[in-house]
């Protein structure tokens, strides 16, 4: 039985390598350089838009990198929008049947808003992807769900508050995150464009660190479940630029007893520096480096451990290079 699980565990890592390296072989730069040549182009006609940026590109996949990059890139997100969907979403929270009907409507209002103005929220970014798509003969589809991010780090699964695309590409579904892809928000107000790769044809393991759908079948991966989801450690933009899979802890609040030897580990799509990565805290404004031991990189997959010596409540992050890309509080008790 132990022999069939650790096969079953090698399965779906092969697996999430493959999606990542589908299309490996395929150079991006003419469908980028495409997306660029019609920076700034109007959303007024969208068959016009989706003919310039798809029709001199020979795949599907190239076709579909167009249309991602320049929505990604053209498009801003719109706070004011999103905060008033927030706090409408609280204000009904125990009303789902009131909050949906609302969210309809309100739907039409958002969609003008950004075929006029270009900004929109995480519906509007993931209707235009899936209309261009349409329009391009690619199969597309809106996915609505949970994003788990520092302002919204949902601890159940209550009312969705997210949105994404799957798209099928050479008859296989992919999926990806314009919304945050395109940039961030700072302070619930500032829109800065910052885009991130790392959002485009996820593998699905690594999407589901902080993407859980409505619909369960649009995990991709009947091995994801939503207790893991709600309970995993807090994972950042980063994450997905580094391409970084968390394995442990499997839950971003744990509980440790002191000098207890604690094992992070954590899954590297891409190649890693072992001397790059660090576990850090912060004192005030002052960033901390633990002391980490037994650091190892075999094959992809990264290892280290840690034993704190004094109890208390410790929020730690693993720190690869420049970059914070988990998050966990780990509450120490005297041993």
């Amino acid at each position: 039985m132990k022999n069939r699980f650790f096969y079953i565990i090698i399965f779906f890592i092969h697996s999430a390598i493959a999606q990542v390296s589908d299309f490996k072989d395929i150079d991006f730069t003419i469908a980028d350089n495409t997306a660029m040549l019609y920076q700034g182009s109007s959303l007024e006609n969208l068959p016009l838009l989706a003919h310039h940026l798809t029709h001199k590109l020979p795949t599907d996949v190239e076709k579909f990198r167009a249309i991602y990059t320049w929505v990604c890139k053209n498009i801003k997100g719109d706070a004011s929008q999103d905060n008033k969907v927030i706090k409408k979403r609280k204000k009904l929270k125990n009303d789902s049947f009131a909050y949906i009907k609302w969210n309809n409507t309100y739907k039409k209002t958002a969609f003008k808003k950004l075929l006029r103005n270009k900004k929109t929220m995480c519906t509007g970014y993931a209707y235009l992807i899936k209309e261009l798509c349409f329009i391009a003969n690619i199969e597309c589809k809106i996915i609505n769900g949970y994003g788990r991010s520092t302002e919204a780090n949902i601890s159940k699964l209550e009312l969705a508050n997210h949105s994404w695309n799957a798209v099928k590409l050479n008859n296989k579904w992919y999926l990806c995150d314009a919304t945050w892809s395109s940039g961030y928000v700072v302070n619930y107000s500032l829109f800065l464009p910052d885009y991130n790769d790392g959002y485009f044809l996820t593998d699905p393991v690594l999407f589901a660190q902080n993407h859980y759908p409505s619909e369960k079948k649009w995990l991709l991966d009947n091995a994801l479940i939503a207790s893991e989801f709600v309970a995993s450690p807090l994972v950042y933009g980063e994450t997905f630029k580094h391409k970084i899979i968390t394995t442990s802890p499997k839950k971003m609040q744990v509980d440790y007893k002191t000098n207890e030897t604690i094992v992070f580990r954590f899954r590297a799509l891409q190649a890693v520096k072992t001397n790059s990565v660090k576990l850090i805290t912060y004192s005030g404004m002052q960033e901390k480096a633990f002391k980490i031991e037994n650091l190892k990189n075999e094959n992809g997959l990264v290892t280290f451990s840690y034993a704190f010596k004094r109890k208390g409540q410790y929020d730690v992050h693993l720190k690869l290079e420049d970059a914070i890309v988990a998050t966990y509080t780990i509450h120490v008790s005297k041993s």
